[in-house]
């Protein structure tokens, strides 16, 4: 065998560990608590009172203008200076989650914006409330054409989760870089560990399609009643 090809076989496994036990994790984590972030965002801009608009404005206005990895380091490296400590876990589930909320709550505002006034009409037509008219009616409608997008993000998040390195946490790529460190290899280790964040995108990216299909079939098949 090999020897480049004997290194990426003794190092697959501390890779796919560290994609499983870190990457998968903050990724899920990060995204989770990012699209809640996102929801509660893209309601305050479109329903908020005007004070609580601005603040949102303000938020997704920081986060777009500023890179992420800057982002990271403020929080994890700048928040000590002013008492705020934080493990790396935790500074990199915060980072990441604030970037996803800002991004994400434009693309559900668009998704509520991009439904026809007459779905409103219909719904307040039935005696809903406006809370209801948003539940029942225009949400479903809104997460259908989000979805591509949010997938999209979702997707896109796993690879950034790379970032964490910066931060020490042991995910995928701060794993190649410390085999890398002591097998002198930089060239196999992270383009072993570029395959891993393939083989995953493709993996969520297969997922994307199939959901999408099934709410396609659904939309139809709800229009055929």
């Amino acid at each position: 065998m090999p020897a480049w090809l004997h290194l990426m076989v003794e190092s697959l496994w501390p890779l796919l560990y560290a994609g499983l036990v870190f990457t998968v994790p903050l990724t899920i984590a990060s995204f989770a608590l990012g699209l809640t972030l996102a929801f509660a965002t893209a309601l305050v801009r479109l329903f908020g009172p005007r004070w609580a608009v601005k603040i949102a404005q303000f938020y997704v206005w920081l986060i777009r203008g500023s890179p992420l990895l800057v982002q990271l380091f403020v929080i994890f490296y700048g928040l000590p200076n002013v008492g705020i400590v934080l493990d790396p876990l935790t500074a990199a589930i915060i980072g990441f989650s604030l970037n996803v909320g800002a991004y994400n709550s434009e693309v559900i505002r668009g998704a509520v914006e991009s439904i026809p006034n007459g779905q409103w009409e219909a719904a307040y037509s039935m005696g809903m409330t406006r809370s209801q008219a948003l539940r029942r009616t225009i949400l479903p409608q809104a997460a259908r054409v989000a979805l591509p997008a949010l997938a999209n993000s979702f997707i896109s998040l796993i690879k950034d989760t790379s970032l964490a390195a910066v931060l020490t946490v042991p995910e995928i790529f701060q794993a190649a870089q410390r085999i890398a460190s002591v097998t002198y290899e930089p060239l196999i280790l992270y383009s072993e560990a570029a395959l891993i964040y393939l083989v995953f995108s493709s993996v969520l990216s297969s997922a994307q399609v199939h959901l999408e299909r099934r709410l396609g079939q659904h939309a139809l098949f709800k229009r055929g009643q």
